[in-house]
């Protein structure tokens, strides 16, 4: 029986298997190239081709290139083009060259990097990548590390981190006994607190509505003389760059208040712990080093595919006591294993395109692709205020929230740009007014897609789209 199963299924010969790689690369180039003329929005023609693909499973297979050809002809036209120059949407990196090109050798490794016995690759690139961002992100040396899918999980292993470390030290195994008849933790959180850590305390049975909130400034940064009590059960949660103005918490004042109360100290810092890469804006996390964990995405301003994020923690036992696994059958080396400093058992290599990004940047070329994104959102910030729109924020970072009048008018703008094509921005609600956000976070973006892109706004806005 199997050996029909074999035979019903034969592998693609070598030549056959080149072939389809090569051709399946050309069409990747294609659609690549294609992306500073096309539309940064699919046209609805193109969204409305997707139903072509829904259709009944056929009874036979069919040819692999001509799968994959189907594929391409049919949804890369309906993609956004968020891999190119002037997406500047939520906060969304494009991928690297190098980066793409070892996520491309890494499908084809097919490895599982949770144990080095199924993978001595994938442990041993993800060593190094883990203590190149320790070093590039100015994080304390010794640090653990882990690699997740983006900074919801990471959020999720920094806090589950704190959990272990402060019931542990009430005498209390959350692993075993779980958080019935546990000591209580507080938790407490910004006004501007994201809704991605929100969602991992939710997870982690804290409650996303039992947290304290703390009052913000006008740039979304808590206010570190508004602090409630904290103690020895308290996890403060601190922001490193605030997803609507790229603000940063006061960490100096926070950081040594919660640890004079013996708190643990998380950062929320999925983009703007990149900033410590960039010689100029090191300043902005000033004490943010000085917490306990750490949560960022590889994906926003490093420039990998998705999905890739890493949770980092001061002490890695304290990770590894909320992660580790163990079975008889794993077989454990006497170096770090991956899987024990994850939610994940089965994950695959995410380290090698973080090693690649990194080692195809080197120091100077990160610090360029941020401080580069960085100049190009006050390129937008002083185009805009020239046209005679209101800027929200202090442009620190990549961040740039603009109101084109009442409510009504600025969404109607952002429809209009988003309809146009020429780039891509949405919207948010900042201290209850309507407003147009701009995330620069691609290494693609020059300055010449910021003009361009200035200008259809600034059309979009002049052309009285408000009024009718």
């Amino acid at each position: 029986m199997a050996h029909d199963i074999a035979l019903s299924r034969p592998a693609l010969a070598p030549s056959s298997r080149l072939s389809l790689l090569t051709a399946t690369a050309a069409l990747a180039a294609e659609y690549l190239d294609s992306l500073a003329d096309r539309s940064v929005a699919p046209t609805p023609d193109a969204v409305d081709r997707l139903r072509d693909l829904d259709e009944p499973l056929a009874e036979g297979g069919a040819d692999p290139l001509t799968v994959v050809a189907r594929l391409h002809h049919i949804a890369s036209p309906a993609t956004v083009a968020s891999a190119g120059p002037r997406y500047f949407g939520f906060v969304t990196g494009g991928s690297l060259p190098a980066a793409l090109a070892a996520d491309w050798l890494a499908g084809a490794w097919d490895q599982n990097g949770a144990f080095t016995a199924m993978s001595p690759a994938a442990t041993a690139i993800e060593s190094v990548a883990m203590r190149w961002m320790i070093d590039v992100l100015r994080l304390p040396a010794g640090c653990g590390a882990a690699f997740v899918t983006g900074a919801t999980m990471a959020n999720l292993c920094g806090l589950a981190a704190a959990r272990h470390a402060l019931l542990e030290r009430a005498g209390w195994n959350v692993e075993a006994n779980g958080l019935f008849g546990a000591p209580l933790i507080t938790v407490v959180v910004g006004d501007e607190v994201h809704v991605s850590l929100l969602k991992a305390l939710s997870i982690l049975g804290f409650g996303a509505k039992r947290v304290i909130r703390v009052p913000a400034d006008d740039q979304g940064r808590m206010r570190a003389d508004a602090l409630p009590r904290l103690d020895g059960s308290t996890i403060c949660c601190i922001q490193a760059g605030n997803v609507n103005t790229g603000a940063f918490d006061p960490a100096p004042e926070i950081v040594a208040a919660a640890h004079d109360a013996g708190a643990w100290v998380h950062v929320d810092g999925a983009f703007g712990l990149w900033a410590a890469a960039a010689p100029a804006r090191a300043h902005l996390l000033a004490g943010f080093a000085d917490a306990d964990s750490w949560a960022m995405d590889a994906h926003k301003w490093l420039n990998v595919p998705y999905d890739s994020g890493v949770a980092f923690c001061r002490d890695p036992k304290h990770l590894h006591g909320a992660l580790a696994m163990d079975a008889p059958y794993l077989v454990q080396g006497a170096g770090r294993e991956p899987a024990h400093y994850t939610p994940e058992f089965s994950r695959r290599a995410r380290g090698v395109e973080i090693w690649a990004a990194l080692a195809s940047l080197g120091r100077s070329g990160l610090a360029d692709l941020i401080e580069s994104n960085c100049r190009l959102a006050s390129r937008f910030a002083d185009g805009l205020r020239a046209a005679g729109f209101e800027v929200l924020n202090d442009v620190v970072l990549n961040q740039v929230l603009v109101s084109f009048g009442d409510d009504a008018t600025t969404r109607a703008v952002i429809d209009a740009i988003q309809r146009d094509g020429t780039s891509w921005c949405g919207g948010t609600v900042w201290h209850g007014r309507a407003a147009m956000r701009i995330s620069v976070s691609s290494w693609a973006t020059a300055t010449a897609d910021v003009d361009l892109s200035l200008r259809a706004m600034i059309a979009a806005a002049q052309s009285g789209v408000g009024s009718r």
